[in-house]
């Protein structure tokens, strides 16, 4: 991918979440939520702080997280849909 993200940003690909509920109902499109977790596909080098040092990313490529409902902006890069955030947006680290 040809694409870095400045500071504390990150760039997140949506994991889409199942299409059947527990009782076996397929959910059509138009009733789905978009997915709150997605994984790590760039990261940018971190903020500066007030004295000019830079603040390291806690979260890594590949790493699968946690972010807010209205988090982020949806970009399209390569005809893939994906989110740049930033790493402040992010609730967690999935293990």
């Amino acid at each position: 991918m040809s694409f870095t993200p400045l500071h504390d940003r990150v760039l997140v690909r949506r994991i889409e979440g199942d299409a059947k509920t527990a009782g076996g109902l397929i959910i059509p499109d138009t009733a789905k939520e978009k997915p709150q977790e997605g994984e790590i596909v760039a990261v940018g080098a971190g903020a500066n702080d007030e004295d000019g040092d830079r603040i390291a990313m806690v979260v890594e490529v590949g790493d699968r997280v946690l972010f807010g409902k209205w988090s982020g902006t949806e970009i399209k890069l390569d005809g893939e849909d994906l989110m740049i955030m930033k790493e402040s947006d992010i609730l967690g680290v999935m293990a």
